[in-house]
């Protein structure tokens, strides 16, 4: 008889032991997913920075600083400068390998590149301009930047240079002298950094600055757009036009052509608006 009750004791023991394991394992189970889902929810994206022609990934420094500091992970790819398909291509496959929401930034050039790299692209949640073009289908740089009167860009502060194509062909680099760095692009940066920047300039292609546009990405992804009131590169009232087509969240700042130098922290502070919108 004590035998009996001895084994009916520990049958149920461990049937109990069994119990208090599984629900130990399905509560564990359970936080893990609502941690991974807490986590998924308050995952910042990764701002993307894309470059225009005649400068490269570093003029983002005090951008990317700032954005480091606040937890923000941070890309700055070399911008290849030699065609807006090809250049969007490029920068669309950087982005899909990105499992994170993304937000896009543009300067300059790198504004159509952006506009176009983004099609088909669903976590680019916030498209950035900065002093950016802002194509639409079937526009060029050329068309834009000759909108209205302002710009400084023209045969007086350009030189070109040939460069070798594949089967015996040439394309054209153009590069901005050093007084047309200095006005046009340029003008309120301190002048030995200005020096520096002229030095180190990346071309981009004549082809790159004559291509059309393929359809936009500004058109179906929210956009903020910050206009440089003293540009002489891109025309003021052409960056207004842009911004407004685009239906962009806009804010102006007194600068040149480089508000991403002479202007980081009026830059970081719009793109990090464009970030906080960022479900």
């Amino acid at each position: 008889m004590n035998q009996n009750s001895n084994a009916g004791r520990r049958r149920i023991l461990a049937a109990l032991t069994i119990t208090v394991v599984i629900a130990g394992t399905v509560a564990a189970i359970a936080a893990a997913s609502a941690q991974r889902t807490r986590s998924a929810q308050s995952q910042k994206p990764t701002i993307v920075f894309v470059h225009g022609g005649w400068a490269d990934s570093s003029g983002w420094n005090g951008e990317i600083t700032r954005l480091q500091q606040l937890g923000y992970t941070t890309i700055a790819p070399a911008n290849p400068l030699r065609g807006l398909a090809s250049d969007a291509d490029y920068i669309r496959s950087l982005l899909l390998t990105i499992k994170t929401p993304i937000v896009l930034v543009g300067h300059s050039y790198g504004g159509a590149v952006i506009s176009n790299a983004a099609v088909g692209v669903p976590n680019v949640k916030a498209l950035v301009y900065i002093a950016g073009f802002a194509p639409d289908k079937g526009e060029s740089l050329i068309k834009l930047v000759t909108m209205n009167p302002g710009t400084m860009i023209g045969p007086k502060t350009l030189i070109q240079r040939k460069y070798p194509l594949a089967e015996g062909a040439e394309g054209t680099d153009l590069y901005l002298t050093k007084h047309g760095f200095e006005t046009a692009f340029a003008s309120d940066v301190p002048k030995k950094l200005a020096d520096q920047m002229w030095a180190e300039q990346r071309p981009f292609s004549q082809a790159a600055f004559e291509s059309l546009s393929g359809e936009p990405a500004w058109k179906t992804i929210r956009s903020w757009y910050l206009v440089a009131t003293q540009d002489h590169a891109i025309p003021p009232a052409t960056q207004m036009f842009m911004a407004k087509r685009a239906h962009a969240t806009i804010s102006t700042v007194k600068a040149s052509h480089v508000p991403m130098i002479s202007q980081a922290t009026a830059t970081t502070n719009l793109i990090l608006k464009a970030a906080e919108s960022v479900d």
